[in-house]
């Protein structure tokens, strides 16, 4: 006759699948959960690099849309007289959009802080295109303003 579990023996079984278990859920559970986070995006407007990424968030949807007097708008909002003035040379020279330095408008855009410094914020923005190529263009604002002063290749 087969000798069958003590009590013990039985109880510890139990206890190691009911955690294996437990653990397996766990994993499965943060894994999903991390997949499905909804995506954010922040920013201040005291912030003379949030402005930089607002600037061309809206930009480029005002442009892809179409709608020159909106991206206008941001243009005279976002960027100093100074760049303004400019700007229009650089595009009546390059015949191209002097803000994103092209001709079409990127599929995405990234902005990535590169530090500050002498009463400036510097930042650079990667423009994404079709087929997945990408230009970097160095922005540069003015922390009293927080008006973009500087837009280069």
């Amino acid at each position: 006759m087969p000798k069958l579990p003590t009590t013990r023996a039985m109880s510890l079984a139990l206890a190691a699948t009911a955690g294996a278990a437990a653990l397996s859920f766990a994993l499965v559970s943060t894994t999903s959960a991390t997949a499905a986070a909804p995506q954010s995006v922040s920013g201040s407007p005291e912030g003379a690099f949030t402005r930089i990424a607002d600037f061309y968030g809206a930009y480029v949807d005002a442009v892809y849309d179409g709608d020159g007097a909106t991206a206008d708008r941001l243009r005279s909002f976002y960027l100093s007289e100074s760049l303004q003035r400019e700007l229009a040379q650089w595009e009546e020279a390059h015949h191209a959009n002097g803000v994103l330095r092209a001709q079409n408008v990127p599929l995405q855009w990234k902005v990535t802080s590169t530090g500050s410094g002498t009463g400036k914020t510097n930042a650079t923005v990667t423009l994404t295109w079709g087929g997945g190529s990408t230009t970097r263009i160095h922005v540069q604002a003015d922390l009293e303003t927080k008006k973009l002063t500087s837009i280069t290749d």
